[in-house]
């Protein structure tokens, strides 16, 4: 069983998340030739202020 670990920023509306995650399932379910039901997709929002790129806090920029 796949488990997807997806990490974004706060922001993004319930109905993005959903056609998000439908189709990263649906991408999965294809390549990995298993049945859409066996994956697992985990949406994980970090705050900018915990987010760091290139030595820098995200929310610096």
């Amino acid at each position: 069983m796949p488990i997807l670990r997806l990490e974004m920023h706060p922001g993004r509306t319930l109905d993005q998340k959903r056609a998000f995650v439908r189709e990263v399932t649906r991408v999965a379910s294809e390549t990995l030739t298993c049945p859409l039901e066996s994956v697992d997709v985990v949406i994980t929002e970090v705050p900018r202020e915990e987010w760091a790129k290139a030595g820098k806090l995200i929310s610096d920029k």
